[in-house]
């Protein structure tokens, strides 16, 4: 199988371009493989957290970012299903209120940032603050243009203390987007993630897709890589996820702790 981690990863500087990205590609893997080799990554994920948990230096945060519909719940169901819960924190960034009104737009993502030993997970991030308030207009192009670089040395920060980070566009077409917004509406047990707000974004597909360029460009820096991962099918997205998330926690080199007494001269009787 190819190396999905280099194939996907967008590299510092590079002229990112979706439009230049199939979203329905597999890159070679067919459904069944892609099934099985999924079920191997989450039982690998599970001991790898365990790693981590117990060597407690180091944390992981995955970002998952997407167009509405891209998948991301799905995604946390389906790759991080196998980890022992208390491992794992999930956080959705929705429209900041109360005393997220009254700090800077960082402040309440650095409170979410994993502890050492855990892994965070977010669904949409600080990265909305280059996305929906540049799409639509609700700070001046002079305070959202500057916050490019403000990530990049929040990340980089993280990175130096011990948090490593990975982060994943899930990039779905516009016809397959409405597919799935149809498929809420038939199926009575979907219809409660049905917004009209939904309808309304997709006059903003253009824009969107520019600004997510934009950050893909801006943002993807060799401490805290960003992969577009091509989303249409679902069994590839979670496959992708997996295996780029596992390859890297491999690449932490994580080791148990060394006992801190001498268990040599321990009996129980």
């Amino acid at each position: 199988m190819k190396n999905l981690a280099r194939e996907l990863i967008v590299t510092p500087d590079s002229k990112a371009k979706l439009s230049d990205i199939d979203p329905a590609d597999t890159h070679g893997v067919n459904k069944a493989m892609g099934r099985e080799r999924l079920e191997r990554n989450c039982e690998r994920l599970s001991v790898m957290q365990y790693l981590l948990y117990a060597e407690a230096r180091r944390s992981l945060l995955v970002v998952l970012q997407g167009i509405d519909a891209g998948g991301k719940d799905g995604t946390i169901k389906h790759v991080m299903s196998g980890m022992n819960p208390q491992g794992v924190s999930v956080n959705a960034f929705k429209v900041p209120e109360g005393a997220e009104k009254r700090h800077d737009y960082l402040w309440r993502v650095h409170q979410a940032v994993p502890e050492y030993g855990k892994i965070g997970i977010f669904n949409r991030s600080h990265y909305e603050d280059v996305l929906v308030v540049r799409v639509h207009g609700l700070a001046p192009k002079s305070v959202w243009s500057k916050r490019y670089d403000q990530i990049n040395d929040f990340e980089r920060m993280l990175a130096d203390n011990d948090v490593r980070i990975v982060k994943f566009l899930l990039y779905i077409s516009k016809e397959e987007q409405a597919k799935r917004f149809r498929e809420r509406l038939e199926d009575k047990s979907k219809n409660w993630k049905f917004s009209m707000a939904d309808i309304k974004e997709r006059e903003y597909w253009d824009q969107y897709m520019e600004a997510y360029e934009e950050m893909l460009r801006r943002c993807s820096t060799e401490k805290a890589p960003w992969y577009v991962i091509p989303a249409n099918r679902k069994w590839f997205r979670n496959l992708a996820v997996s295996e780029i998330v596992l390859h890297t926690l491999e690449g932490m080199d994580l080791k148990f702790p060394k006992a801190t007494v001498d268990l040599s001269g321990i009996q129980f009787e």
